[in-house]
């Protein structure tokens, strides 16, 4: 009874250091962001301008995020469905079209892609390496809120409607189907939605901490699924945190990624975790 007292102790200990420590990460991070623009020099008149978001871009941004909320403002008190992949295909179609229509607008205006979301800032071996250590630092923070969403509210499934269908397949080409939505495009067209245009344009018109918290509200309700809806919120503000402190869109598309690839590794592996 006394080791087994001392064993719960001792785990207790080894995860509140874990959560400690990408607290700190994460800390490190706004320190360096607030630094960075603490002592960030005002631009040249004398160099041409870069052309960053405006009204323009502003409208488009409010239209989508009305769009946004309407669709979760419709699911509320809606009977649960059972998610199918024809629902999946088209949710992601929908967002994938949404990509291309911000693309194309942006491209229309004269905006440079490339540099607004900093895609040749860092090579894809760095955005990897340092999407794993940032995701690691992350993933403490984000079980222990849903530690806490559970006991505060009961431990009703987390689990959101692509788990469920997941887990219900029955053939190998519709799991590979749900594997490449859910790891490729998935993680490039809700990032660049979320973080590239929305929180750029929220960040250019309010700054970085009002467009942080409102990206991770509504990245979090927009997956329509109220049980993870805090551990959402997290996981979208360290996203966002990702993106400022790096400067490449890529790093939060690569953290997504990986954070969806052990969500489904998990899944198919049950064994590997405890249910």
């Amino acid at each position: 009874m006394l080791a087994g007292a001392f064993s719960s102790v001792l785990w207790t200990l080894l995860g509140s250091l874990i959560v400690v420590a990408g607290a700190l990460v994460y800390g490190t991070l706004i320190r360096q962001i607030s630094a960075r623009r603490a002592t960030a020099a005002p631009e040249s008149t004398e160099a041409a301008p870069r052309r960053t978001f405006g009204l323009p871009e502003a409208l488009l941004a409010t239209g989508l995020v009305l769009f946004l909320l309407m669709s979760v403002t419709a699911s509320v008190g809606r009977s649960p469905i059972q998610l199918s992949s024809r629902d999946l295909v088209a949710n992601f179609l929908l967002a994938s079209f949404i990509v291309f229509v911000v693309a194309g607008f942006l491209k229309l205006r004269g905006m440079d892609i490339d540099s607004l979301g900093g895609f040749s800032r860092t090579s894809l071996k760095r955005a990897l390496s340092t999407a794993v250590v940032l995701l690691l630092a992350a993933t403490p923070l984000i079980i222990l809120t849903e530690a806490l969403t559970q006991n505060a509210f009961g431990s009703g499934s987390s689990r959101q409607e692509i788990v469920d269908l997941f887990n219900s397949s029955r053939t190998i080409e519709q799991r590979m189907m749900i594997i490449v939505l859910a790891v490729v495009v998935a993680p490039i067209s809700e990032e660049f939605i979320f973080r590239f245009f929305i929180y750029g344009v929220a960040r250019r018109y309010f700054g970085i901490a009002i467009g942080l918290v409102f990206n991770a509200l509504l990245f979090a309700a927009a997956h329509n699924h109220l049980p993870s809806a805090a551990p959402l919120f997290v996981l979208g503000g360290c996203f966002t945190l990702a993106y400022e402190w790096s400067g490449s869109i890529l790093v939060c598309m690569a953290m997504h990624s990986l954070f969806n690839s052990v969500q489904l590794i998990f899944l198919a592996f049950p064994e590997l975790v405890q249910q």
